[in-house]
């Protein structure tokens, strides 16, 4: 015998945490257009000085996109 169709409800959010969840999601993707344009800027460097400062900048871009990477992946963990 066939089971029954089940309902499902789409799931109640905490309009704080959807929020906040949104804001992560723009953070995330700023900074992965400031990167794009860190690597384009280090592509296009010869000055030996110019290139360091983009490898720091990549590297700490790289720092802060992974940290709101974390913070999205626990918001959704939590939820």
């Amino acid at each position: 015998m066939p089971e029954p169709a089940r309902m499902f409800l789409p799931r109640r959010t905490n309009p704080a945490r959807e929020a906040e969840r949104r804001e992560l999601m723009a953070s995330l993707s700023h900074t992965r257009t400031l990167i794009n344009q860190a690597y384009g800027g280090f592509n296009q460097a010869s000055d030996s000085d110019l290139i360091e400062s983009y490898v720091f900048e990549i590297n700490s871009l790289q720092a802060r996109y992974n940290y709101l990477l974390r913070r999205v992946k626990e918001l959704e963990a939590s939820t």
